[in-house]
């Protein structure tokens, strides 16, 4: 079997496979670009001379520019934290697809505002419109991985939702590597720094006229009782499939069985799936959607996207243009990553082998980082050179051999595992609490990452290396592999323990549930011909 082939849980059309479910992902998948632009641009710009300049950075005291700028990033995570849990409202009521128009509007506000700060207004408008651009993210990072896990075949489900990390990535590559051209390119002014700031309008735009294009997910419409719509839907979204088709009869009464046992499980309405969090089930699948946020955060990742130059300056980088150029170079790693984690690994390898993987590879880079940092001293031994030592040099190649095992691995993974652990009436409130998760973890690490360098040092980087060594027994004894089982079927992986063998019971199971299907298809074919013939 070759890396791309595709398991599948049941004879599955080529028709299915087609252009449209792909450019739908795409299309979601601005909302990421959005996202990781987002994470990615605010570390280097506040390191622009022409920023610093105009506010005042040079005036502050380091206790007040360490708080100045934890406090612009993140009221960001802030404002994404409660968007997550609006996304939970919006979705109910409206639907996936114009709870993205909703939260793109409000994130293309909050980017508006942010163009009109300046040294004489102060920074009240960057805060301001970062939380408003912190809403709009928050609810699209609930709403995207769903929208896309209820649209996607199971077969290619983790690479549909995979499309969301990568186009996460491109936006981060754009916006690492932004600062550098700017700086390069452009004398200091006004103008540098409001660049970047613009520059987030483009993907809000591109999703905002998408959105009109998508459809809307027909498991939505199937629980709002728009039966007829949801049907054409689906038979769009599967290469117009005939409605009598039996790979579309089957969907419909997957679907059906799960809402019918949600309802008896959970119940209808509004308030019922937080009802339904007193069963221990249900809190425990919420319980592990959210702390795979805290292990993702707690690589470190986000330290380093906030503040890259921080970072490198740690490994004894000096220079600004040096230290953009080290973080492009991330950015471009990172990017490149993605793409074979999409293709290759998440619908191959899984879930759960990778984040395993990642995390024990990652681990022992920031272990020598921080033996590096401990024994050498960059930071008070810097050359007068400004040139990196041979051990400065290692400690670079061992932080980019620390993305190239993060990336592939506790990147996306996160959430491609909570855009399809949960049941159909619980997935949004789920996906909701995921998400939120993931913002409050990475509000607690942005809000604190300059205070941590500055009274840890090299600890900062043991404290996420042992995070991420705890984080390989929880993914082990806890997490069931979900690759390749239906949406409809988590529920019944998610009873099998122990968790690291419940995906071969399950897959079993299936296999034996389709044979008797051929079974009684086949049955049923022999009988029909033989009636015809009398």
């Amino acid at each position: 079997m070759g890396l791309l082939t595709l398991v599948e849980d049941r004879p599955t059309p080529k028709a299915v496979y087609n252009w449209r479910v792909y450019t739908a992902a795409c299309v979601a998948s601005w909302a990421a670009c959005m996202i990781g632009y987002d994470s990615a641009f605010i570390g280097t710009t506040l390191a622009l001379p022409s920023f610093v300049d105009e506010f005042g950075f040079k005036k502050l005291s380091s206790g007040e520019l360490n708080l100045t700028k934890s406090n612009i990033v993140s009221v960001y995570q802030a404002g994404a934290f409660f968007g997550a849990f609006g996304a939970y409202v919006s979705s109910y009521f409206v639907g996936r697809r114009k709870s993205l128009i909703l939260f793109s509007l409000i994130f293309i506000l909050g980017a508006g505002m942010m163009l009109g700060a300046n040294g004489e207004r102060g920074l009240g408008l960057i805060i301001g419109g970062r939380v408003l651009a912190g809403l709009g993210v928050g609810g699209c990072s609930n709403m995207v991985p769903i929208y896309i896990s209820e649209l996607s075949p199971p077969a290619v489900r983790g690479r549909l939702v995979g499309i969301y990390e990568l186009g996460w990535q491109m936006g981060g590559l754009v916006g690492f590597w932004i600062n550098y051209g700017l700086q390069e390119t452009m004398e200091p002014s006004h103008k540098q720094w409001i660049i970047p700031f613009a520059v987030q309008l483009i993907p809000a735009g591109c999703l905002l006229i998408g959105a009109f294009w998508m459809r809307e997910s027909p498991r939505w419409r199937f629980s709002k009782g728009q039966r007829e719509q949801g049907l054409k839907d689906l038979c769009w979204i599967r290469g117009d499939l005939a409605r009598d088709h039996p790979y579309i009869l089957e969907e419909m009464d997957a679907i059906d069985a799960q809402l019918e046992h949600d309802r008896i499980t959970v119940g209808p309405g509004f308030w019922k799936p937080f009802l339904a969090l007193k069963q221990r089930k249900v809190q425990y699948r919420f319980f592990l959607g959210g702390m795979l946020f805290l292990w993702q955060n707690g690589s470190g990742i986000n330290a380093i996207n906030y503040y890259s130059p921080t970072v490198f300056s740690s490994l004894g980088l000096t220079g600004t243009s040096t230290s953009f150029l080290t973080t492009g170079i991330f950015g471009v790693v990172k990017t490149v990553l993605t793409f074979i984690w999409l293709l290759f690994l998440i619908d191959r390898l899984g879930r759960t082998k990778l984040l395993m993987f990642g995390a024990l590879g990652g681990s022992l880079c920031m272990w020598y980082i921080a033996a590096y940092i401990k024994i050498a001293d960059p930071a008070n031994n810097r050359s007068p050179s400004g040139e990196l030592s041979s051990g400065g040099i290692s400690a670079i190649f061992f932080f980019y051999l620390w993305t190239a095992f993060y990336t592939p691995s506790w990147n996306g993974t996160p959430w491609v595992i909570n855009s399809e652990m949960y049941s159909q009436q619980t997935r949004s409130l789920g996906q909701a609490f995921a998400a939120a998760n993931n913002w409050f973890w990475n509000f607690i690490i942005s809000r604190f990452t300059p205070q941590m360098f500055t009274t840890m040092g090299y600890g900062v980087y043991m404290f996420f290396a042992c995070l991420m060594l705890l984080s390989i027994p929880y993914v082990y004894f806890l997490i069931p592999e979900t690759k390749g089982v239906p949406l409809e079927r988590m529920d019944e992986l998610f009873d099998i323990k122990p968790a690291h063998k419940a995906h071969s019971v399950l897959v079993e199971r299936m296999r034996e549930l389709e044979q008797v299907n051929v079974s009684v298809r086949d049955e049923k074919a022999r009988t029909a011909e033989h009636t015809e013939m009398t």
